[in-house]
């Protein structure tokens, strides 16, 4: 493993972007911390700016910086220069203005084109050219030539030229780099869900907060209701309903007694917990987390973008066609003078105005589409992805589900309607905070049923809860209270089991000791979820769910959303070999998960999508966000993304295509006909490509799932 020497980050030696310089061999997690050595060399390495995000920002805000300062300096350029001034009819001539020009342009030329001189350096020194390379080559000509002009040499200054193309690549690199945000800040998020402190049980019985890397195994701790389990460990004294969702998948909160097992960043119900820690530091649940959020992170690809293999062609090209150019007409007897206006106007024409802009610009549209569709893009090279993904394996609580139970099945027995049935369940229920009870409450106001006054009301320990209704008592709860019914408990047990079978709660009323119904809870499954998994398959994509939940639970929703195949019982560190499985079957495979347990496998998926209404850390570990928890929004991304795709590959074909046409004609191919393109014509074509793309990706548009 090697340190990036800009962001800090540990990079597989053969999965990281490599450069040689000065003979040392210098090892980054992405062509962006790339860019940035090469633009501020050593000087960039990690020194405590807020880790790989930190970094990202401040070579943002570098050319950013870069693109206004020659920007403004461009201005004064421009109405400087002599082929601008003839474009649009005047003259604004004076004294000393020719050499005004050169030593503003130098300015340009070393300042703005420093990130792009220094990179033409180290891909030559690299034997590997590239977009660096070529504009290097292009502004370098284009400044060399026009200032021998100023000092005497008859031709042409294309300082306006520099100047531009300088921008515009300064422009398209701040572009590209907003659109990349790195995974690292899911680390930052992870560790946030440890309280910083603990209330530490002494030897004595007192109690004192310290922080939690004070702790041992062995000690003790106070977790009071409501607060965040500080550690892992077991339960040691008292019990309560410990809510794991964010960390194990598992929809129910967890009824935690003596002896039972608690996770560190678990959230505590409204019982009392003594807990006697078992790990801490690195070996802690959640630092496992940040472990496997690190490694999936970094075990990504860096995939080449398309204009920087165009680029290297277009380089290659270049190179070539300007030195046969120089050469052939000095060997067909012109004079220097000529031969090299001939070469200029190639190497001018060749460069990249269109091609710095083609990606970037379509990105830029792209982004706003997708953020009005309720899509945000964190990661491109991933999202470009999305458009050939096979696989789309969904995280259940929270995403294929809304993570809250909610009445599914109401049974009667005897005379009761089944809003009656409701009705005395939900007077009893709204007195407690079980999740359970607060499903019954809800279905009851969905139905809009006006609730009994109770009276005497309590609970039964380990069974469910008693009270007056009308002078009646009514039990409610789970199967332990059946001993005390006399009638209906056979068929009552019949009509509960199939429920049960599929994963669901079932809650038992009983008055005079006859059973009067059942209530069957579970986790609703979304409507939008029915509708996602049909369009994906119609597309031939597979389909899977995955989930910490049992197998009945499972099968049930599986079955009823119409799943290819589905995983249960899954804890985060097996949800992230169950996608390393489905990866090497081929194909890109796509995570959509909303958890604290889903992150690892979010970061390991070929792309990790996150519903937006899920965690911090769910998030910050995607590529993709949703904003709403709308699944359908997968087949957005996906069409989202062929549509990406196309207009990259058309603006590619325009900022490189005219060159099929115009350097023949810029070397003077058709010379003996009289045709000949003066440096200022093939400035002017290359600048009509450049306009071309700008308006072929701002007519992007899309319709919502169309």
């Amino acid at each position: 493993m090697h340190k990036d020497p800009v962001c800090g980050m540990e990079v597989d030696e053969n999965k990281a972007v490599k450069l040689t310089k000065d003979g040392k061999t210098y090892y980054f997690c992405s062509e962006h911390c790339k860019t940035q050595f090469i633009a501020k060399g050593p000087k960039a390495a990690h020194s405590g700016h807020g880790g790989h995000a930190g970094h990202h920002a401040h070579m943002i805000e570098d050319f950013k910086k870069r693109f206004w300062i020659s920007l403004i300096a461009t201005i004064p350029v421009l109405v400087l220069s002599p082929v601008i001034q003839s474009f649009i009819g005047i003259s604004f001539r004076f004294y000393g203005d020719m050499m005004l020009l050169l030593i503003i342009s130098t300015f340009i030329f070393f300042y703005g084109g420093k990130p792009f001189l220094t990179g033409l350096y180290d891909e030559i020194k690299q034997k590997q050219p590239g977009m660096m390379t070529l504009i290097g080559l292009a502004i370098t000509i284009a400044y060399l030539y026009s200032a021998l002009v100023v000092l005497g040499l008859i031709g042409e200054i294309f300082f306006w030229e520099l100047a531009t193309l300088i921008d515009i690549m300064l422009l398209g690199h701040w572009i590209e780099m907003r659109s990349v945000m790195g995974a690292s800040r899911a680390l930052e998020e992870l560790a946030k869900l440890m309280p910083a402190t603990a209330h530490h049980i002494m030897p004595d019985g007192s109690v004192h907060d310290v922080g939690i890397d004070e702790l041992h195994v062995g000690d003790r701790v106070l977790v009071k209701p409501g607060e965040k389990v500080p550690v892992d460990g077991v339960v040691f004294d008292g019990g309560s309903e410990v809510n794991e969702a964010m960390l194990t998948g598992e929809s129910k909160p967890a009824d935690k007694i003596k002896g039972a097992t608690v996770i560190g960043g678990s959230i505590n119900g409204t019982g009392a917990l003594t807990i006697e820690v078992k790990k801490t530091g690195a070996d802690s649940y959640v630092s496992q987390m940040i472990r496997m959020v690190r490694e999936a992170s970094e075990s990504k690809s860096h995939a080449q973008a398309l204009a920087d293999r165009a680029a290297f062609w277009l380089t290659i090209v270049a190179i070539t066609a300007g030195a046969v150019t120089l050469a052939s007409w000095l060997i067909a007897g012109k004079d220097f003078v000529f031969a090299l206006e001939r070469m200029v106007t190639v190497m001018v024409i060749t460069c990249p105005h269109a091609l710095g802009l083609a990606i970037p610009l379509v990105i830029a549209v792209i982004t706003a589409i997708s953020a009005k569709n309720g899509l945000l893009i964190r990661n491109r090279t991933q999202f470009e992805s999305a458009r050939k993904i096979s696989t789309v394996v969904f995280d259940k609580t929270g995403t294929l589900t809304k993570g809250e139970f909610g009445v599914t099945d109401i049974v009667c027995f005897g005379s009761l309607s089944e809003d009656e049935l409701l009705r005395r369940a939900a007077s009893i229920e709204a007195n407690s905070e079980h999740t359970i009870a607060k499903g019954i409450v809800k279905k009851a106001k969905e139905k809009q049923l006006q609730l009994y006054k109770i009276d005497k009301f309590s609970s039964i320990p380990g069974k469910g809860a008693k009270a007056i209704i009308n002078g009646e008592e009514v039990y409610i709860g789970g199967s332990g209270l059946l001993d005390m019914a006399r009638a209906n408990v056979h068929e009552a047990r019949s009509k509960a089991d199939p429920i049960a079978s599929q994963g669901k709660t079932t809650v038992f009323i009983i008055s005079k000791g006859d059973v009067q119904g059942i209530i069957g809870l579970a986790d609703i499954i979304r409507e939008e979820s029915r509708e996602a998994v049909k369009m994906l398959r119609d597309r031939g994509i597979e389909v899977a769910m995955i989930t910490g939940d049992n197998r009945a639970t499972a099968e049930y929703v599986a079955k009823e959303l119409g799943l290819d195949k589905f995983f249960y019982e899954v804890l985060p560190d097996k949800k992230t070999d169950k996608i390393k499985e489905l990866q090497k079957q081929g194909g890109i495979v796509a995570m959509v998960g909303d958890g604290v347990n889903d992150a690892p496998s979010l970061a390991q998926a070929d792309v990790g999508i996150a519903i937006g209404a899920g965690t911090d850390v769910a998030i910050e570990a995607a590529d993709i966000i949703l904003v709403k928890d709308d699944p359908r929004n997968v087949v957005d991304i996906i069409n989202i993304s062929q549509l990406n795709q196309r207009k990259m590959a058309q603006n590619l074909v325009w900022a490189t295509g005219y060159n099929v046409i115009a350097i023949p004609l810029a070397a003077g191919l058709l010379y003996n006909y009289g045709i000949v393109l003066a440096p200022a014509i093939g400035a002017v074509v290359m600048s009509l490509s450049t306009v071309i793309v700008a308006i072929n990706a701002r007519l992007t548009s899309y319709s919502k799932r169309g």
